[in-house]
């Protein structure tokens, strides 16, 4: 089938769109390019545009006439949020209003979106499933739990069948090395070790003194080819589903970030010089999802989500990543 997707350009959205490609679908990538990448559109048209213009995803729409819609376009950073609360609200929470809006008179009632597992907060109970309640503690958080809200009451009206994917922690690149993490700032573990690993520089380490095995933050990463692989999985599902859903997208299994540190410098074969910084607020000692329902009715295992393979994977992409996405 075709499908638009939103903030197809971006990070995950490109690999979903790859992977929508391998299944025989046909991604059509809808993007503004204020965070994703023109070079990252490689398995279907571009058509630039913001979310939260719902002429413009009208008009993107009555051309294409994609019969489902995926839904990565969002503003992502937790720290920017609590700075910035009302362009999340706006982008986030905005866009997705738009983006359904525009899909209701064409008639396209399949919805695919990118929700987060810090919609729960920090966790009264480990694993994380998907029926503890919401406890966003950040903007970013808030505005993914308010459009799930939103999506679950277009289903209960009987407008929209949606799956809502809950990630834990976004990490590797694309097996192939087409594409994989390119964000500026980088805020993400993974490439800021990596990063750190290759130029010789000084890791800042945020709190070693969390009730854990060694005193370091735990969590749950997943392969972004695995979330990938999700999507589509979600997509076939909607076809006998009705309602709304949410799955929790992780492992199961957590790793502390001293874990990571170790996992990078065998990998990389360099030293990693580390030093200890405050613990940033609101940092929950461990988190880690209960994938199971993922599994039972999705057909979903995270089979490319072992700690080697996502460094290796992020590693070959920092070292040797294609001409064509150089800055």
């Amino acid at each position: 089938m075709r499908v638009l997707v939103t903030g197809g350009a971006g990070y995950i959205g490109a690999q979903a769109c790859k992977a929508l490609a391998a299944a025989g679908h046909e991604p059509i990538v809808y993007d503004n390019l204020s965070q994703g990448h023109r070079w990252a559109v490689r398995h279907g048209p571009l058509e630039e545009g913001d979310v939260t213009d719902e002429a413009r995803l009208a008009d993107v729409i009555a051309k294409w006439r994609p019969e489902a819609v995926m839904h990565f376009a969002a503003l992502i950073s937790v720290g920017d949020s609590v700075a910035q609360p009302g362009a999340y609200y706006r982008v986030n929470v905005g866009g997705a209003l738009s983006v359904l809006a525009a899909m209701r008179p064409a008639g396209i009632d399949r919805f695919v979106f990118s929700s987060t597992g810090t919609v729960h907060g920090p966790p009264a109970r480990l694993p994380i499933t998907e029926d503890m309640a919401y406890r966003p503690i950040s903007p970013y958080a808030r505005s993914k739990a308010m459009v799930e809200a939103v999506l679950a009451d277009c289903a209960a009206a009987g407008h929209l069948k949606c799956a809502a994917l809950r990630y834990f922690n976004a990490c590797g690149a694309d097996p192939d090395g087409e594409m994989g993490e390119e964000h500026d700032p980088e805020t993400h573990l993974i490439p800021l070790v990596l990063a750190a690993a290759r130029d010789g520089a000084t890791l800042t380490l945020n709190g070693d003194d969390y009730d854990t095995p060694d005193g370091t933050c735990v969590r749950d990463y997943i392969h972004v080819a695995d979330l990938a692989r999700a999507h589509v999985l979600a997509l076939d599902w909607l076809e006998g589903a009705e309602g709304f859903r949410a799955f929790n997208l992780g492992t199961g299994q957590g790793f502390s970030v001293r874990q990571i540190i170790d996992a990078a410098a065998e990998v990389t074969g360099k030293p990693i010089a580390v030093r200890i910084g405050p613990r940033r607020p609101g940092d929950a000692p461990s988190i880690w999802a209960d994938p199971g329902r993922a599994a039972a009715e999705l057909g979903f295992t995270a089979a490319s989500s072992s700690l080697p393979t996502i460094v290796e994977t992020a590693w070959k992409w920092m070292i040797d990543k294609p001409a064509y996405a150089a800055p």
